[in-house]
């Protein structure tokens, strides 16, 4: 299945970028790279990627395992390294569940399942970074 998505010059340092969902976004370098700060980082981007995949795999399991949860995120934190090209080399996600019934075995299963088997974007993290992922529940 090919993807396409195309990114158009904008002007300055802003482009506009095209998804098959119908949504486009806005990229911007920071004001300290000549940019405006009218969009995303490509970066920050990836790493907003990397949690929207896993989240939606587990949002998925969540459903289907029928589990009780009020809330959920997941916090994404990465070292930049310094040479260029500059990439990730570390990336910690924190799985964080809010709720009085939490079923914390099936919600790590699900966590699980979407680290090991289901989130493509991981497998492709895999390949430059190491990954550490912590699963955090929170009784409201």
């Amino acid at each position: 299945m090919a993807v396409e998505v195309t990114t158009t010059w904008l002007g300055d340092m802003r482009f506009e970028s095209t998804n098959p969902s119908g949504h486009n976004l806005f990229i911007d370098a920071g004001e300290e790279n000549g940019g405006k700060s009218e969009g995303y980082r490509p970066k920050a981007l990836m790493l907003s990627g990397l949690a929207g995949c896993s989240g939606l795999d587990v949002a998925s399991l969540i459903k289907k395992m029928k589990l009780k949860v009020d809330d959920f995120k997941i916090d994404a934190e990465a070292n930049l390294t310094d040479e260029h090209p500059k990439i990730y080399d570390k990336v910690a996600l924190h799985f964080h569940f809010y709720g009085n019934e939490l079923n914390e075995k099936k919600l790590q299963r699900a966590v699980d399942l979407s680290i090991e088997k289901y989130c493509g974007v991981m497998e492709m993290f895999r390949q430059f970074s190491e990954l550490k992922i912590e699963t955090h529940f929170h009784k409201k």
